[in-house]
């Protein structure tokens, strides 16, 4: 699954990336709107990582959903 196709399914996705990183609000998942780029700044800013890190974290959370077959799950 490559990032346009979680982009076109945020709100069913929305519930996967609460339940991996859940310091992440409502609004911030509003404020993502399914844009990586966003999403790995705000990962930075809840979670104190660097870019790189939450980088590492956002690519190691496709690589699982993608190898559990979870597409559209929420």
């Amino acid at each position: 699954m490559n990032w346009d196709e979680i982009q076109g399914k945020w709100n069913q996705m929305k519930g996967t990336v609460r339940e991996k990183w859940g310091k992440l609000t409502d609004d911030d998942l509003e404020r993502i709107a399914g844009n990586k780029d966003k999403l790995v700044g705000v990962l930075q800013e809840r979670y104190g990582w660097e870019k790189e890190r939450a980088q590492r974290e956002y690519d190691t959370w496709l690589s699982e959903f993608e190898r559990l077959g979870r597409r559209g799950a929420a």
